[in-house]
């Protein structure tokens, strides 16, 4: 490829672009975009966005959403289905969870690919524990490595298997937060053990998946700053943890983070991330981002066209087919 993508994924600020950013868009060349309830009222209007953020880059850039049912779902009915919280989801289950979250996450895949969306940021791997802070708890999948890793496992197959691409999230682990990232930056006190053998532990399985996304916090003893920007985490990610692929900072307009956008950019690329996410839509930060992070070195660069060489069409299969086989375990009919 002849030219690097912009080592950001975007965001639009409304349901059509506007003039500038279509041109800002087409300047910066993003890897890709996110979308949020902002930018999502009719399926034709959703599809029309999507045409319009690829045009503007000239290819068939990744567009990424938040769907992980419960409380972070940015579609919702009558657009796709509203599904419980995951943890409750798993537990309503019990036995037959692995089977039906990969149920649950094929259809939320094929909705998402009716509207041209084909990248979630999922599944969560964060390890719950009963201090877990409540913006975070009710996302996780269980509170074990193993639990969660089966469950994830399974949540990373039906997103695949209906045609989306994964986003594994929050390397290297955020479930000990009792703090929100959104407005504080949590610190975690554990220790070295017990993350190793817990928290990184449930991202280990995971380590050839495409994409993935790092948490903002700090592990006192490991880091003094968030691991988004601090090269120590982001090598732990990638050798202690072993993660090859494709790595998104989370949010960086977040006030777990400190400094202006620019400091943010800068600190997360120089720390070792691939690329940048940032999701407001303001565009005085994006065009202050994109002059930091600017092109994607040659290693993300490579590490993106895998991630886009493995997406695959979605599997022909029919939605309320998969919705009977959740009715039927939930049932305990086989």
């Amino acid at each position: 490829m002849s030219q690097h993508f912009g080592a950001a994924i975007l965001a639009p600020q409304g349901l059509r672009l506007t003039a500038g950013e279509k041109d800002f868009f087409a300047d910066a060349k993003p890897f890709g975009f996110i979308l949020f309830a902002r930018n999502l009222d009719t399926p034709e209007q959703i599809r029309a966005l999507n045409a319009e953020l690829r045009d503007t880059v000239g290819r068939d850039a990744p567009v990424f959403i938040d769907q992980e049912g419960g409380r972070v779902q940015r579609l919702r009915a009558p657009l796709a289905t509203d599904w419980l919280p995951p943890l409750d989801d798993v537990a309503l289950f019990g036995e037959a969870a692995v089977e039906a979250m990969r149920l649950r996450f094929q259809i939320t895949a094929l909705e998402l690919r009716s509207y041209g969306i084909d990248g979630n940021c999922a599944p969560m791997l964060d390890v719950a524990r009963a201090e877990t802070h409540a913006f975070l708890r009710n996302r996780c999948y269980g509170e074990t490595p193993d639990r969660v890793s089966e469950i994830g496992l399974a949540v990373a197959q039906g997103l695949m298997q209906g045609g989306v691409l994964p986003v594994i999230k929050h390397l290297p682990g955020h479930g000990l937060a009792q703090l929100d990232s959104h407005l504080d930056l949590p610190r975690v006190s554990a220790p070295r053990e017990e993350l190793d053998r817990v928290d990184f532990e449930a991202f280990r399985p995971f380590h050839d998946l495409p994409l993935g996304m790092t948490a903002h916090l700090v592990y006192e003893g490991l880091n003094e700053q968030p691991a988004t920007v601090d090269p120590a985490m982001i090598r732990l990610i990638r050798q202690d943890i072993g993660f090859t692929g494709f790595l998104m900072t989370d949010d960086i307009s977040m006030e777990a983070l400190s400094g202006t956008i620019a400091d943010r950019a800068r600190g997360s690329i120089a720390a070792g991330c691939d690329c940048v996410l940032h999701c407001n839509g303001e565009m005085p930060e994006m065009v202050e981002l994109m002059h930091e992070a600017g092109e994607m070195s040659d290693a993300a660069q490579a590490r993106a066209e895998a991630a886009l060489a493995a997406r695959t069409a979605p599997a022909d299969v029919d939605i309320e087919a998969l919705r009977a086989e959740r009715e039927a375990l939930l049932a305990g009919r086989p």
